[in-house]
């Protein structure tokens, strides 16, 4: 089973291999999570003028963060991200990494399901499908019409007014899009890609695209999303995307021919000994100088690692406890945003046990319906490779914001639990034996919640670090928690640091 990263492309020793450098670094990034990677190797591998006096200290034995592929007897699975949405700095970084090649597509095509009324019912994709469409009721559909396009306007509630105009996700979409469609769709949807709770996730910060839209449109979401379509199409006329990239179509989702750790594998590899396994950060020193001293935990012992900048591309717990020393506030800010349990179950069926033919992304389930599972992806249906023949892969979760009593429950009653709702969903009639189990990965600290004041504990985090000049903090907690989002704030971040070091003192490579 694979696991862990090859240590002979990433540093697994300990103090002496730092002490080595014998002198100030530029950059230090403490995470090799996907953001941090993409940081580190923007700045020190694709940059014109690359930092070679740069470190990537990681305290965990392997990289990658939350992206976990697995691989055993012929199954191969994902036990965090499963897949992509590509974006044009998702795929710039593909390239540049040469993994052009690796990647691989999905039929765009593939139905997703809900399962309501006892059926699997594919969602609407298209003006036709959504006219057809048994999910939704007439009644249910002229609503959303209505309310997308403007014709119709509720205003904001009470309760949001009072929290300044900030809305929950229910009460944006349910404004918008009328609450059938809350139930059946964006509940299903943000249980299954958020792992939260529609009553506490802020939807201007949780869905910032769309409320981007609103606030285009005037306060309605069609007319919004065609002046951005419009918009996007001139940025493109004037700033064509580079000609090197993949052509990917919209709704294509992507990953690699071995899994999603293939990317941060390459980048740890193309990074090389820059990246250090097994190294803890536990204190951060300003210095009079504007340099930062760290004192690492390593596996030789504690040393310390003297830098100009320093990135923390860590979950908010990690960050929230590097930084409470030097900026108490921003640390008591971002130990408010929560991270709910959630379980990662894997489990393989014989084809003949299944009641459909599995052609689609995978299933979503209504919180009303009272079924635990949160959802599942039939992985092998998606890419290549991921089942031996015969055999059918799935994804599932469990747990989330709406489900806290998961923590509390052991391996074997999660997967008893789940394997009695796929039972319900997707086996036929009769009760077919137990499933292969492949993992159950458990996420204590699982997706970052993008609740009500999200933004404002982002920027109390932003008005702490202004005081520490070259010292920059961010993941998947700001920007969006996708495969695409992470990539494109590493890069953000990467302008960040490297504009700090043109700025301050000349450096030397």
């Amino acid at each position: 089973m694979t696991g862990t990263l090859v240590n002979d492309a990433v540093g697994n020793t300990g103090a002496a291999a730092i002490a080595n450098w014998g002198e100030t670094l530029d950059v230090v990034i403490v995470g090799a999570g996907l953001t941090g990677l993409t940081t580190a190797h923007e700045l020190g591998i694709k940059s014109s003028n690359p930092v070679q006096k740069l470190l990537v200290l990681e305290a965990g034995n392997r990289v990658g963060g939350c992206v976990t592929t697995q691989s055993q007897d012929g199954f191969l699975w994902e036990e965090g991200p499963n897949s992509f949405s590509a974006n044009p700095e998702l795929l710039g970084l593909i390239v540049d990494a040469g993994l052009k090649d690796e990647m691989i597509l999905a039929d765009r095509k593939l139905p997703r399901f809900v399962y309501w009324n006892n059926k699997l019912t594919a969602v609407p994709m298209s003006p036709g499908s959504f006219a057809s469409t048994s999910l939704i009721s007439r009644a249910g559909k002229i609503r959303l019409i209505l309310g997308a396009t403007g014709l119709i306007s509720e205003k904001v509630t009470p309760e949001a007014l009072a929290r300044g105009g900030e809305e929950t996700v229910r009460e944006f979409f349910t404004r918008h899009l009328g609450a059938e469609t809350v139930e059946k769709l964006v509940i299903p949807f943000v249980s299954g890609v958020y792992a939260g709770d529609v009553n506490q996730l802020s939807g201007q910060s949780a869905f910032a695209k769309l409320a981007a839209l609103e606030d285009r449109g005037n306060g309605t979401l069609v007319p919004g999303a065609v002046k951005t379509l419009m918009a996007r199409k001139k940025a493109k006329k004037l700033n064509p995307p580079r000609a090197d990239l993949p052509v990917v179509k919209s709704g294509e989702l992507g990953s690699f021919k071995g899994g999603l750790r293939v990317l941060t594998d390459t980048l740890a590899a193309k990074l090389g000994d820059r990246v250090k396994l097994n190294h803890r950060v536990i204190a951060i020193n300003p210095q009079p100088n504007d340099t930062y001293r760290l004192t690492v935990e390593t596996p030789s012992g504690i040393t310390t690692v003297t830098t100009r900048s320093l990135l923390l591309a860590t979950p908010t717990n990690t960050t929230g406890n590097l930084l409470q020393p030097l900026a108490p506030k921003s640390s008591e800010a971002i130990a408010q945003i929560p991270y709910p349990t959630v379980a990662c179950v894997i489990l393989a069926y014989p084809k003949s046990d299944l009641k459909t033919d599995m052609e689609g992304f995978g299933n979503l389930i209504p919180r009303s319906l009272g079924i635990t599972t949160l959802g599942t992806i039939w992985a092998s249906s998606l890419f290549p490779g991921r089942a031996p023949r015969g055999w059918q892969s799935l994804i599932n979760f469990i747990g989330g914001s709406t489900n806290p009593a998961i923590a509390q429950m052991s391996d074997g009653e999660i997967v008893g639990q789940v394997h009695q709702d796929v039972s319900r969903i997707l086996l036929k009639e009769f009760r077919p034996p137990q499933p292969r189990v492949l993992a159950v990965h458990r996420w204590d600290r699982a997706i970052p919640q993008y609740t009500i004041g999200h933004q404002q504990r982002l920027d109390a985090l932003q008005a702490g670090l202004e005081q520490y000049p070259g010292l920059f903090a961010g993941s998947n907690y700001m920007g969006g928690v996708a495969v695409g989002d992470c990539v494109k704030n590493g890069l953000r971040l990467a302008a960040i640091v490297g504009e700090h070091l043109t700025k301050s003192q000349p450096r030397l490579f």
